[in-house]
């Protein structure tokens, strides 16, 4: 059973979303443990400004004025800014740990409720890969599938050329109001007026290497299971490959000559236990299956005072700065559970999670899906 975060009530309160999610190192796993622990988006402003474990640096909390000024180019510019737990919000993109508080949506919101596929693939794709991703998407648009892709170049871009008439969703890596590839522009402005686009990027943001990661997992995100057609073993196709797995998706991909360089990840998929589809109706087929995703933890709830909450009392059984070396000594570059640093240590589970948040304020850490935390060097 999904244990929603509460979304906003009132536009004061989309405004403190907005104001913290676009604070410095609050992402979307920190939002969440922000409210947790402090129950609203404007208790957890008033605290961003705590300095944060031993750097001696100041959280800064995004202006309201600028949030004020973002609301307001969004709607100028068509779009609608929708908050995690309402009506609008894509009911799929909900389950994931790390879901955007805020989603920009621009075209057909209705079509966020029809049942979804992902098509990807790769951007130097052959001219019988794309072929066979626009036959597939046309096909899964007759049966009544929203096909979902990044509008990239190759692949992406022939799956919402064949389902642009029957419902296609494309996620951007920047803001809405940007075109990349500059060549389909015509696409996605054609997406705006018979499709939907989502960002979680600010109106106005070009793409950057470090975005396109953050939007494979809103493809995956989004759909019942994500088909892979040509792509590299290194690949952003492989990257929305792995997400879609890490959240319980269904993943599918079309076999390919064991002599070209953009069949291997599928093949490879393929072995590792991805189901081989030829067709639609595989597809079909496989999405048949019972589907239960895997449950968010997200707990809107406020829950005992931690180190943020008081500047008097210690919270920690240890000296304060002890506790936070040790934890900070188990910490390293490759990403660790956290149940695992709470087994190493001799701290509470709220201590341990004050501590980690301090630094991740702080931008020495990163959260990552599966309650996992890693060093930044």
């Amino acid at each position: 059973m999904l244990n929603l975060v509460m979304p906003p009530s009132n536009f004061d309160e989309k405004l403190d979303w907005l104001q913290l999610i676009r604070s410095k190192n609050v992402g979307p796993i920190t939002f969440y443990k922000l409210l947790q622990h402090f129950g609203s988006a404007k208790a957890a402003l008033s605290a961003l400004p705590i300095k944060a474990s031993t750097n001696g640096k100041s959280n800064p909390v995004f202006p309201r004025k600028k949030a004020e000024e973002e609301f307001a180019r969004i709607e100028a510019f068509g779009a609608q800014l929708v908050a995690l737990g309402e009506e609008s919000y894509p009911p799929l993109l909900a389950h994931i740990e790390d879901a955007p508080p805020l989603l920009q949506v621009l075209g057909n919101e209705n079509f966020l409720k029809k049942r979804t596929v992902a098509i990807v693939g790769a951007r130097n794709a052959s001219s019988n890969g794309q072929s066979l991703a626009k036959e597939l998407a046309q096909d899964l648009g007759r049966y009544g599938f929203l096909v979902a892709s990044g509008l990239a170049r190759g692949i992406d871009t022939a799956a919402h050329e064949g389902s642009l008439n029957t419902g296609t969703i494309a996620a951007i890596a920047g803001g809405l109001d940007i075109v990349y590839p500059p060549e389909n522009r015509a696409l996605q402005e054609a997406i705006m007026e018979k499709g939907v686009l989502i960002s979680e990027m600010p109106l106005g943001s070009k793409p950057q290497a470090r975005h396109f990661p953050r939007r494979n997992r809103l493809v995956s995100g989004l759909s019942r299971g994500v088909v892979v057609i040509e792509a590299s073993l290194k690949s952003g196709s492989m990257i929305t490959a792995r997400l879609a797995q890490e959240q319980g998706r269904e993943t599918m991909a079309l076999p390919g000559s064991p002599q070209d360089p953009r069949s291997k990840g599928g093949n490879f998929l393929i072995k590792q236990g991805a189901t081989l589809v030829e067709c639609a109706e595989d597809i079909m087929e496989t999405l048949e299956r019972p589907f239960d995703p895997p449950p968010q933890k997200r707990e809107p709830k406020a829950s005992s005072p931690t180190l943020f909450e008081s500047k008097t009392e210690k919270k920690i059984t240890i000296n304060a700065d002890d506790a936070r070396l040790s934890v900070k000594e188990l910490l390293g570059p490759s990403a660790v559970y956290v149940d695992d640093l709470l087994r190493q240590c001799q701290l509470s589970p709220n201590e341990l999670n004050g501590i980690l948040l301090e630094f991740e304020l702080a931008g020495q850490i990163e959260w990552q899906p599966g309650n996992r935390v890693a060093l930044i060097s």
